[in-house]
């Protein structure tokens, strides 16, 4: 019997959903998984904040007292959860009133997505009321940003957005919405932005430079790292604990990488900077290799750029290629995700241990702790110190304690003290 092929009746076009450009806004933030967002009203956002009431069960908006601190917030929350915080605020001064956090944002590398209303299109660049240049103003202090004239564009733009500002290194985007294109309506479809043709969030590692670099660290006498935040944005944890204990190679961190290895590891040497732990500084100019994996030799970690490490090898591990020779000249740079370098590194590391080397770090401990925690963490005067403060915390929560601080010399000391040695 001849075999008879019957078309398969197509099935019906799903209905667009056709929606206002401000609900538009809230559906996208609801298919990047957003459940909380920071900020303050005014005319220029008020239709999406008329249609987030309607979403009221399902995202949650907190009300801040002025827009900085909405950014702010969505920063801490950014760092705790590991999502993108998102922050609103209207047009003018409540835009401007973000710089700050989005400064702070870019340059401590926070992903996070602020959303500003703006003045009618029709209305651009005409000084109209609360009008004000928010890309441009911008500009300098974001990883991406983008002015949405259109109720079209939202969709496209916020996964773009969203995508920028969490891949690669991560850090804030703002997108600026017209008020026009808030209240016209579009056929709403929203799909997850994978890839823009412009940006590559992760360079591809260098086989080349990674055996150039394990080479290098092989023959080193006095080799030293130093690792910092991008140790922790890239989840390259364990691959950093591998190296250092494969290696037997003393490792101290920068403030943001603190949390990137146990501080109570034996070959965790404490903080580098200007308020950071004396053996580290010191040493930083005896060693022979510094590895520098996830940092960017800021000024408060360097000092003087003239004297720093100048007898040293550098070799740097960033997945930001314009981090690289920024401050410090390098003579081997490994671009790419430290833990997709790290392990592509580790198979080609040596065995080794460095006990004078790294007896020379508990050597400065010792005279740190006898001149200077000693006396802080045990005072002989009347009266409380911060270090004693921070230890009687550390005590009593048994380390479990979660101490947020300011910027300053508190925000040092906490970092110093959180969990210091004894010896």
């Amino acid at each position: 019997m001849e075999n008879v092929k019957t078309a398969k009746k197509a099935s019906p076009a799903k209905p667009k959903l056709r929606i206002s450009g401000a609900e538009a806004i809230i559906h996208c933030l609801l298919a990047e998984g957003v459940d909380l967002i920071y900020g303050y009203p005014g005319g220029a956002i008020m239709p999406v904040y008329d249609e987030l009431y309607k979403f009221r069960d399902r995202l949650h908006h907190v009300l801040t007292r002025h827009e900085q601190g909405a950014t702010h917030a969505a920063q801490g929350y950014a760092r705790v959860s590991g999502k993108v915080g998102v922050a609103m605020a209207t047009s003018g001064p409540g835009a401007t009133n973000l710089v700050t956090g989005l400064a702070d944002a870019q340059i401590d590398s926070t992903p996070m997505v602020c959303i500003t209303g703006q003045v009618a299109r029709h209305l651009l660049g005409s000084d109209a009321f609360q009008e004000t240049d928010i890309i441009g103003i911008s500009t300098p202090v974001t990883k991406w940003n983008y002015q949405v004239t259109r109720a079209s564009e939202i969709p496209e733009i916020l996964a773009k957005a969203f995508y920028i500002a969490r891949s690669g290194r991560p850090g804030p985007v703002l997108v600026d919405i017209t008020k026009n294109a808030q209240f016209d309506e579009l056929d709403f479809e929203y799909s997850p932005c994978k890839g823009v043709r412009s940006y590559v969030p992760v360079p591809k590692p260098d086989l080349n430079a990674i055996e150039a670099a394990a080479a290098m660290i092989n023959a080193a006498h006095k080799p030293f790292i130093v690792f910092g935040q991008g140790v922790i944005l890239g989840n390259a944890e364990d691959e950093l604990k591998a190296l250092i204990e494969k290696s037997g190679i003393p490792a101290a961190w920068t403030i943001l990488g603190l949390s990137a290895l146990d501080s109570e590891h034996p070959l965790n040497v404490g903080m580098v900077g200007m308020h950071g732990n004396y053996g580290p500084n010191m040493l930083t100019n005896e060693c022979d290799v510094l590895i520098a994996i996830g940092m960017r030799f800021d000024d408060r970690v360097t000092g003087s750029l003239d004297t720093y490490a100048k007898q040293a090898k550098i070799i740097h591990f960033e997945i930001d290629p314009a981090e690289i020779d920024k401050n410090v000249q390098t003579d081997i740079a490994v671009l790419g995700n430290a833990r997709e370098t790290l392990a592509l590194l580790l198979p080609k590391i040596r065995e080794n241990s460095h006990p004078e080397w790294l007896g020379e770090f508990h050597k400065k401990y010792r005279q740190e702790f006898e001149v200077v925690i000693e006396n802080d963490i045990h005072p002989s005067k009347p009266g409380l110190t911060m270090g004693e403060v921070i230890e009687q915390i550390n005590k009593a929560s048994e380390h479990k304690a979660v101490i947020v601080t300011d910027v300053g010399q508190h925000q040092m000391v906490t970092c110093r003290y959180a969990k210091f040695k004894e010896s």
